[in-house]
This record gives structure tokens, sequence and C-alpha cells, in this order.
């Protein structure tokens, strides 16, 4: 509610996106996928909503936002899963600088909502979500906490620095995701006052503007709190010809084997084509700020119905199954 009216006070209007779409995009994540009957076409659980907020800042809206429900068909423990509750925000005339203070202000009145103070205990932490956060790149991350400097490097390089540093990967993984790998196994556990971890490179950021001052990297920032990422932001890529690029790009790497490579997006192109101003966007994990905000270690402890595996008896397909078992 905080959150909400945060928003309806800047003059941002909450909308509602398609939950069953064509293409699975907006994020590197593996979909649920299912059948419409009538158009006798698949279609897919959403990952993000991304791309459907983008088409309204298309369509003339100037701030749109939307408290979704996401689907991915991923691995779960206590900070994932498989159905989660993110915000996501579009803001046309801005850019990521402009969303980091926009951020920073917004978790303050949040937190202040949630525990009457911007401070909030977390297991052993007590974080303090006041204004400002620090900064710092994923490339000075790395190379603070690995000693390896991912700038200028090839693919073959991190691949064979990631092996030394005694992560796990393997021929499916492109150059952005061997260098998530490694900041993911290596860094973001460092992190526990909020921290903004900024300019991604260019392979690990398809949907994002490349970076103003170095065209290798993108204007876009994670913020870190308690080792775990709870939002994600862009100075959004409105290039349709490079928007298309890096989805060839992504498509490449669906090839190669990478089960959450995104998809073509050609509606999402055409968009693009007709006209999408400078827009900054940011996604919020709510489930996970909830976690922080209110001392639970574990996502099931603030979801109602988290996703458990069945009972023996409540998966049983057949008549058959239940009489094997003299039910």
């Amino acid at each position: 509610t905080a959150m909400r009216n945060f928003f309806t006070e800047a003059g941002y209007m909450e909308v509602e996106t398609p939950v069953l779409q064509s293409i699975p995009g907006g994020a590197a994540a593996h979909p649920f996928m299912t059948h419409h009957n009538a158009l006798d076409i698949p279609l897919y659980l959403r990952v993000a909503n991304e791309l459907y907020l983008k088409r309204l800042i298309v369509g003339g809206f100037e701030g749109v936002y939307e408290f979704s429900k996401n689907f991915r068909n991923e691995g779960m423990d206590r900070t994932h899963n498989p159905e989660f509750t993110a915000m996501e925000i579009y803001v046309a005339y801005k850019d990521y600088n402009w969303m980091m203070k926009f951020t920073e202000r917004l978790l303050e009145t949040c937190a202040i909502a949630v525990n009457g103070t911007t401070k909030a205990t977390f297991g052993e932490h007590e974080i303090d979500f006041k204004a400002p956060y620090k900064r710092i790149t994923m490339a000075d991350a790395i190379t603070h906490f690995t000693g390896f400097d991912i700038n200028g490097k090839s693919e073959a390089e991190i691949f064979t620095a990631a092996k030394d540093l005694g992560i796990a990967v393997d021929n499916t993984m492109g150059k952005g995701k061997l260098i998530d790998e490694i900041f993911g196994a290596k860094c973001e556990g460092n992190f526990i006052q909020p921290t903004f971890i900024t300019d991604y490179p260019v392979s690990m950021s398809p949907l994002t503007k490349k970076h103003r001052d170095n065209p290798e990297l993108t204007e876009r920032f994670e913020l870190m709190v308690c080792g775990k990422e709870i939002a994600n932001a862009y100075s959004e890529l409105n290039d349709p010809i490079d928007q298309r690029e890096r989805f060839e790009d992504q498509l490449r790497l669906s090839e190669k084997g990478d089960d959450e490579a995104m998809f073509i997006d050609q509606d999402f192109l055409r968009a693009l084509e007709y006209g999408m101003p400078p827009t900054s966007g940011l996604g919020i994990g709510m489930d996970r700020l909830i976690m922080f905000l209110t001392n639970n270690p574990s996502i099931q402890e603030v979801l109602f119905f988290p996703q458990m595996r069945p009972e023996k008896v409540a998966a049983l397909a057949s008549v058959e199954d239940y009489e094997a078992i003299g039910v």
C-alpha cells in the first residue's frame, strides 16, 4: 500500500497486462507453457510484464506500473517460489541515474511504513534503507572479490577464469551467463547493506540501453540487500535495430543450449519502430523485499500458499493408482 501510494502521488498509473503471452519475454527465465484451445496456439505464463508495460509507454503513457504475478519454471529454495509477485514501473524521459534516486526514496518510504524507521532487522543484520546507497560497478565488484578483471576479456578467457575460481560452468553458457555466475558465486553474498551494482556488460542485458560512456556496458543496476537482488533497473533500450540484434544474440544462445535465453518478440520490435521515448524501468521482487522488512528468512513465510510438493494420494492420476494403495 505504501508503494502504491508513493506511485500515485508521483502521478503514475496502475495498469494490468496479460498473464497469458505468446512470447515469454522480459526476463531470462524458463517459462511454464500451456495451450489455448479456441485459438489452437501455444501460450506461456508470463515470466515478466516488461515488454507490455513498455508498449504502453510507446502508446503515450508517461508513467505506468503493475503489481504482477509472474511464473518461472525453475528451482525452488528459501528465496525462490515458481509463482511470485513483482512490481514493475516505467517512466518516460528518465534514465537509470534518476531511477536510483527514485528507488532510494521508495524503499525509505516502504521501510518506514512497515517498521516506523528506515532500519530493519534481518537475521543477525540490521539493514538501513536510508538514502543514499553505496554504488559499485559490476566489473569493480568482481575485481575486488576475485582479483579477475572482466574488462576486455573474451568468452574463452572468462570461461577459464570461472573454472579456475571453482565455479561450475558449461559450454551452453555465453559470456553474459559466465559473468553472472562469477558475480553470483563470489560477490553477491558480500553486499549486506543496500548497494547498487551498476553498469552491466551488454551481453548480460539484452533489453538495456548501451552506456553513454562505454558501448561495451549498459546503463543497468541491480540493488543488493543481504546478499540477494531485490531490484533490477535500466535505461531502457529504445533503438529497434539494436534491440533486434540483441534478440538475435539471444536466439544464438538458445541454439547453443541456454534454455533461459529470450525469444525474438516481433510485435515488441514493431512497437519500438513506432517510437519509444527515453525511458527508465524498475522491477522489485515484492516477496523478497517483504522478507527483509519483516525478518523472515524464507519466502514460504511471507506467502499464504507457497508451492509445495503434493501429498502422495493427492498426486495420483487414475482409479488404478488409488486402488493400488487401498483407497
